[in-house]
Order: structure tokens, then C-alpha cells, then sequence
């Protein structure tokens, strides 16, 4: 529960943040029951407390932002995001609403599958398809219309009579279960990440910029609605007669039905969910609807909502099983990771065997022991977690479970800090580490290799051809031979995303080298201040010191890894196999407000990405730092104002929102 303004502040910019895991990078790091549970709190207080609402709350709009290689297109019709409900309660207060607004004793509702995919309105004049626009912010989104047309089952011209000379049909892009395994197969043997869930590979797929790679991906499309255009018929239910009789595909009829009252909706509910594991795609609840469609109109709004429908969600997918093992697993940093290694149980879609449990901590907190016969939660959206442990079917024999006083692939004696949860193996030539510190290397915020996952590190380094970062470029074709699974066509992929990274940017490679504490800003900071890589050796910590933004600890970590004989031979290593770091050349643009001002960026920024918010401001002489001083002269303000936010008010550094960005641009 909210409680004051600040909390309310503060869950608006996670929001935000999930937002943009989800809907920016198709990769949400909490579930859909997790994320929808949050909202009704933001929702709760909103209409408690309306003159605190912030306009940048996402309760105010819908957060999926353009895709760079798209073109903008705006709906005839606002594309609405539905309310959503948990429990047979709620879904009676929407029932008892629209009894009380209508004035009505008796009232039908049209009960549909709620699809997990991804949102999508297809226009067409006469007949014929003119474009495909995905939701954006529901007022205009992504034109991917070559994407649509290769879906098979989209029409593109529809068949029969009483065709409207303007139709925009909304509809819901997915893949089907047996797909959505078969290209997560093709992607671990090149090496790529897996996607989360069929929901996060359509919409990947719907936005890759060469059509071709989206037929390869068999996309599917199912349409449930008519926002503008003239058609015979007055029901919600009849509508999806009209669109299968035009061609367009739509949900098969026993997964319709008309219900009159709340016990009807919840039978229909109880039947789809009973059916759910066997579907062959997947869903995550049902869809209520008012059936006739001119009490729509009556009906109205609320902010983005509709009033006339709303979405009965089920609750997370949970499975039991047993734990195996508890295993461990060994990051870049050499931390310590604690890993259930699970009886495969089939789960939202995938077969998991296996969870995360984070740390000793939370360990002993849940009280996990191998053998114990635990549930699991995935919502159809994230990595899977052990929920609780069924004490009950506990064997006599368990004992508690310790991690290991010894690293489990180096045998080093483990090490934890003062004052850290954390346990690490303090050797840095444990073969665990390099494959993390490798796969980190190659990762999208560094070097970028593509096909270089963490699975085809784990065999270069397994087989002996890779032991360090400089080793991947003395990869060749009779190297990667010696993978399995690794044919010509994956061979030739890696060979060109290895030769690709060779032209990097100084900020990229500073990110590869792993310095403890060094991300993404802090990079572009010491790459601009030092122009070569030959300079970076020379950089004392009284000279990081003086750089906008980089503290003493972060200073301290950097001298010192410089000062590494063997990080500096690593840093040779590169530069000899062909390894081409260069400084970002920055236009300038003389006499800006900017000039000379130095800004601290915080939050998520609706029109660019943060890198681009920097370049901007480098352009007109202005500099970027990664923390707030007395010597900032602004904060940008993006959609998650958190600590920054506090520090700069406390300093009374000025406050630039985004707009005010936009009109100094």
C-alpha cells in the first residue's frame, strides 16, 4: 500500500522502468501478476489522491516507445489497454458497474481468450490491406506493415460482401508453442540469448527490420475487434463472425460464448483454464466484454480504459517439484551463485529444471534444502523461482544446505567481504570466471559479438581454444570446427560478428575490459578524458578524481586494474590481434546554452535513449557526468526520478524536465 506522496513517486519511476524491460527490450524482469499487482496500487492512490498524479505516470499512457528502422503511423481509432482483474470479486464490481452506468437489469457479455502476443490494428481501404501498426502509445505506433504480410493467414485483400470502404481491425500477433521452442533451439546453437516466452518473440520478431527473417519466424494472427468502420452487425460476438467471413483469422467458437451474469463468466473462465495447459499457444486469462456494441458508446472511457471490457487474468503458473541439487555457479567477479537444479517440469510454456536462488541469504530465509519438494512461479514471463518449500513432504534425512567453502570449478578457498551478502572464489584464473568475463566481453553493452553466447563461450573455454578475451580473435574456421553443433553457416555468423567488433568505440572497449564498478556512462566518461587507449595507463587516481562523476571507490578500482601487469598485457593482446578502439568523434555545435554546462541524466527519457540524450548535449558543448555534485549545473529529468533526484534537490542544482530539453534542443 502506498502511503505518501514519495512512495507514489518512487513506484511510478519502477513502473516506468518495467515499462521499459517489457515493452522497449521484450526482456520484463518481474511477472505479469507481480507488475499488474503494482499497478492497482498506483491506480488506488491516483483516484485517492488526484492532484499528485504525475503526467508521467504510466497509468497515463501506454508505454511502448518508437523503434528505431520504423516509420510512425497514427490509429484512425486510440488503441485502449484493458483494466485488469485477479479474482471472481472484481470481476463482479465490473459487472455490478456497468449494471449501474446502463441502467439495465439484464445485459449480455461476449467472454473471449485473452492471447499473449502482442498488440496490432491492420487498416484497410476497400478491401485491401493499406498498413499494420503496432499499439505505440496508443495513439500512433510502428508501421511494420511488410512484417504483417508475411503472416500467411493475413488477408491481403478480404473476400465476400458488406466490406466497408474503411475498416481498422485490432488483433493480436503470436507464436504458437511448438515455434516458439523450435526458434529458441535455432538461437542456443548459434549462440544467441532464448527468448523469455512466445509473447516477448512475437513482438521481437514483428520488429525486425528485414521481413524476410520475420517469415522465417511463422508468425500468427488472431483479430477480435473493429475500432472504425461500418459493419452489419450489433453484437461483440457477431463480430467475430464478420471477420472470419471476410478472411481475417479469428478465435475458434469454442472459445467464444455469451454469458448473462457473473456465475456464467466464471464457469466460461473455470473451462478456459481447465483447457489452458493444452492450447497450443499461450494466454494468460479471458477478455469481458458488453456485447452490444452501442452501449460501447454509452459506456465510454476512463483515462486509457474502456469501461465495456475489461481482462480476468489467471494467476501466475505454478508447478511442483522436486529439488535435485543445489548447485553453484561462478560469475565474472567470481561471486558465488546458488542454482536448484530441478526435476524438468513443464511450466508457462517452457520446460524448466532449473531456478536461480540468488544467495546464502535467501536460502536460509526460505529454508531450501535438496530433497525438498518445492513450488515454482514463472507467469509466463521471467526466470523461474522456488515460491516456498512444502514442509510437509520434507525426508527425514535433510539437513540444511551451506555453500561451499571451496570454488566448486577451481577448488580456491572462497572469500566473502566485510559487510557483503556476497561469497566470491578470489581466483582470477578460474576457468568459471573466464567464461563470464568472456561472455561479458562479447556481450551487447561491450563489444557486441553477435552468436556469442554463454553456451558457445562455455566450449571455447571447455575445449581449450578461448582462456581470454584476446583469444577470440584468433578464432578461425578450423577452431570453431571443433564445436559441436557448429556447422559452415554458424562458423561463417561468429567469424563476422568477431571481424564487426574489431572497429569498436574507446567507451566500448573500457566496457569489455570488465573494470570492478565501471558501467556504461563511466566508460564514455574515462574515454572521453583519456582519447586512447595509451592513455589509460597513464591515469593516475588524482586524475580520475578530477573527472565529473567518477568517485573515489570507482577511482581507486580503476588505478588499480591499470596497474595490473597481466590487464595491461590483455589490453596489448588486443590492440595486437587487430582490436581498433577510437574515441567517438563529437560534432560541435558552438554557442549553446549548453556550452559548457555539465548535466547528470536520471530516469527514462520518452523521445531518446539516454547514449542519445549525451550525444546531444556533447554536441552543443555541454558535458555528461554519471553522479550529482555542487559542480552540476543540470538534472535532465526522465521518467524515474530516484536518488539523483533527492541529491540534486538537497544541492540545488536546476531541473531540466524533458520538455525543457526538448525546446533547448
Amino acid at each position: 500500500m502506498i502511503r505518501n506522496l514519495h512512495q507514489y513517486l518512487e513506484l511510478v519511476a519502477e513502473m516506468i522502468e518495467h515499462d521499459r524491460h517489457y515493452y522497449d527490450e521484450a526482456k520484463p524482469i518481474i511477472s505479469d501478476y507481480e507488475y499488474d499487482r503494482k499497478m492497482a496500487q498506483l491506480i488506488a492512490y491516483e483516484k485517492a489522491h488526484p492532484d499528485d498524479v504525475d503526467p508521467n505516470s504510466p497509468t497515463q499512457r501506454v508505454a511502448e516507445s518508437a523503434t528505431e528502422g520504423f516509420k510512425q503511423k497514427e490509429h484512425l481509432v486510440p488503441m485502449f489497454s484493458l483494466a485488469n482483474t485477479y479474482s471472481e470479486g472484481e470481476v463482479g464490481d465490473f459487472v455490478k458497474r456497468v449494471h449501474k452506468l446502463l441502467e439495465k437489469n439484464r445485459i449480455s457479455f461476449c467472454c473471449e481468450l485473452k492471447m499473449d502476443g502482442t498488440a496490432i490494428s491492420l487498416l484497410y481501404e476497400k478491401g485491401h490491406l493499406i498498413s499494420a501498426t503496432t499499439r505505440g502509445n496508443g495513439k500512433k505506433g510502428d508501421d511494420v506493415t511488410a512484417n504483417i504480410k508475411t503472416i500467411k493467414s493475413v488477408p491481403l485483400k478480404l473476400v465476400g460482401e458488406n466490406i466497408p470502404d474503411v475498416m481498422e481491425v485490432r488483433g493480436e500477433v503470436y507464436l504458437s508453442l511448438a515455434t516458439f521452442h523450435a526458434i529458441n533451439a535455432a538461437r542456443e546453437e548459434e549462440g544467441l540469448d532464448l527468448f523469455a516466452n512466445p509473447r516477448n518473440a512475437a513482438a521481437g520478431s514483428l520488429k525486425l527490420l528485414d521481413p524476410k527473417e520475420v517469415a522465417k519466424r511463422k508468425l500468427q494472427l488472431v483479430t477480435y475487434g473493429i475500432a472504425e468502420g461500418y459493419f452489419p452487425v450489433r453484437t461483440q460476438y457477431e463480430v467475430h463472425h464478420f471477420l472470419k467471413e471476410v478472411g481475417l483469422p479469428t478465435a475458434s467458437r469454442d472459445h467464444l460464448t455469451i454469458a448473462h451474469d457473473l456465475h456464467e463468466i466464471m464457469q466460461f473462465a473455470q473451462k478456459i483454464q481447465e483447457a489452458r495447459p493444452h492450447l497450443p499457444f499461450e494466454i494468460d486469462g479471458i477478455v469481458i466484454k458488453v456485447n452490444d456494441l452501442t452501449e460501447w458508446d454509452l459506456l465510454g472511457h476512463t483515462g486509457k480504459v474502456p469501461r465495456f471490457a475489461v481482462a480476468y487474468k489467471f494467476a501466475p503458473e505454478q508447478a511442483g517439484t522436486r529439488i535435485n541439487d543445489i548447485t553453484v555457479q561462478v560469475g565474472r567477479s567470481g561471486v558465488l551463485t546458488p542454482v536448484a537444479e530441478l526435476e524438468p517440469v513443464f511450466l508457462a510454456g517452457s520446460t524448466i529444471s532449473r531456478a536461480t536462488l540468488h544467495n546464502q541469504m535467501e536460502v536460509n530465509r526460505k529454508d531450501i534444502r535438496v530433497g525438498d519438494f518445492v513450488v515454482i512461479e514463472k507467469g509466463g514471463d521471467v526466470i523461474p523461482k522456488v515460491v516456498n518449500v512444502d514442509f510437509s513432504k520434507r525426508p527425514s534425512i535433510s539437513h540444511p544446505w551451506h555453500m561451499p567453502k571451496h570454488c566448486p570449478v577451481c577448488k580456491t578457498e572462497v572469500t566473502q567481504r566485510s559487510g557483503e551478502v556476497a561469497i566470491r572464489c578470489p581466483n582470477s584464473h578460474c576457468s568459471g570466471q573466464k567464461v563470464r568475463r568472456i561472455s561479458y566481453f562479447a556481450s551487447k553493452h561491450a563489444l557486441d559479438i553477435d552468436h556469442m553466447g554463454e553456451k558457445v563461450v562455455e566450449q571455447l573455454v571447455d575445449k581449450g581454444l578461448v582462456a581470454r578475451p584476446s583469444d577470440i580473435y584468433l578464432l578461425d574456421e578450423e577452431k570453431l570446427a571443433k564445436l559441436d553443433n557448429f556447422k559452415e553457416k554458424s562458423i561463417r555468423n561468429l567469424l563476422d560478428s568477431i571481424d564487426a567488433s574489431r572497429e569498436c568505440s574507446l567507451a566500448r572497449f573500457i566496457m569489455g575490459l570488465g573494470i570492478p564498478y565501471v558501467g556504461t556512462e563511466t566508460a564514455e566518461l574515462i574515454a572521453e578524458h583519456a582519447h586512447s587507449v595509451e592513455n589509460l595507463l597513464g591515469l593516475t587516481e588524482e586524475k580520475l578524481l578530477e573527472i565529473e562523476g567518477i568517485g573515489e571507490k570507482t577511482a581507486h578500482a580503476i588505478y588499480s586494474f591499470f596497474q595490473d601487469p597481466e590487464n595491461v598485457h590483455e589490453m596489448q593482446l588486443l590492440l595486437k590481434h587487430g582490436l581498433k578502439p577510437q574515441k567517438a568523434v563529437v560534432k560541435k555545435i558552438s554557442g549553446h546554452l549548453f556550452s559548457g554546462k555539465t548535466f547528470v541524466l536520471t530516469g527514462t527519457l520518452s523521445q531518446y535513449s539516454r547514449d542519445e540524450a549525451a550525444r546531444l548535449i556533447k554536441e552543443r558543448g555541454g558535458k555528461v557526468s554519471g553522479s550529482v555534485s555542487k559542480n552540476t549545473d543540470y538534472l535532465l529529468l526522465g521518467e524515474e526520478p530516484g536518488s539523483k533526484y533527492d541529491k540534486a534537490k538537497a544541492l540545488g542544482v536546476a531541473l531540466m524536465t524533458e520538455l525543457d530539453f526538448l525546446n533547448a534542443l
